[in-house]
């Protein structure tokens, strides 16, 4: 019912929030010029979560039109990890249920993925978006023949804005995945640092392209 998937989103938003201002246990793994990622077992599943960390050279509206999960957005063309993303039910104006799929991976050593997520999407007082989603079952979504079905833990992005930097935009995002399917302990590990880095090196030529 349209209730539990409003909880669940509400949920997923709250535990961003915590994420955000616990500091402890993260453990750097990864540094760009874009971004620095770090890690620490997640309490959700027997995975890590990983937190990236980046200043974007766009306003917060320009990041946030690159990366707001809607469809026909422009997450499909710039973000190499999503081949197809598509609304199943949209249960208010914040929230709605969500498929994304993802093409194969890490030299196709990982296979196709769906993700099937309540996403919800709020804006701040100070001008703070957060897109926030967790993994749910939908009726019009059976698993798929195709593809493994992955599941995200409570994940999302926070676009903050910088006081009197109006063209440069904080980035903190927060990925926790199960990937499903039988794939050795070592390529999980390294997958995610170098795709979180990735996707921050990807949005940055996709906000620069967006005001040019």
């Amino acid at each position: 019912p349209a209730m539990d998937y409003a909880e669940l989103a509400e949920t997923a938003a709250e535990k961003m929030g915590f994420y955000r201002q616990d500091p402890s246990g993260w453990r750097g793994c990864r540094r760009t010029s874009e971004v620095s990622v770090a890690w620490r077992p997640s309490a959700e599943f027997a995975g890590n979560v990983y937190r990236g960390e980046g200043i974007l050279p766009a306003s917060p509206l320009d990041v946030w039109e690159c990366i707001k999960p809607v469809a026909g957005g422009l997450r499909t063309k710039w973000d190499q990890n999503v081949k197809d993303f598509e609304v199943i039910e949209v249960i208010s104006d914040a929230v709605s249920v969500c498929r994304t799929t993802t093409p194969s991976a890490f030299m196709r050593v990982i296979s196709p993925r769906e993700f099937v997520d309540v996403i919800l999407m709020k804006q701040f007082e100070d001008g703070t978006m957060l897109s926030a989603a967790t993994n749910v079952e939908h009726q019009l979504c059976p698993p798929r023949p195709n593809f493994v079905r992955g599941l995200n833990y409570p994940c999302g992005c926070f676009c903050i804005p910088l006081p009197g930097e109006p063209d440069r935009t904080q980035l903190l995002t927060f990925f926790q995945t199960d990937l499903g399917g039988y794939l050795p302990q070592t390529v999980v590990d390294s997958f995610f640092p170098a795709s979180i880095a990735g996707f921050y090196s990807n949005l940055t030529k996709a906000v620069k392209q967006l005001k040019a």
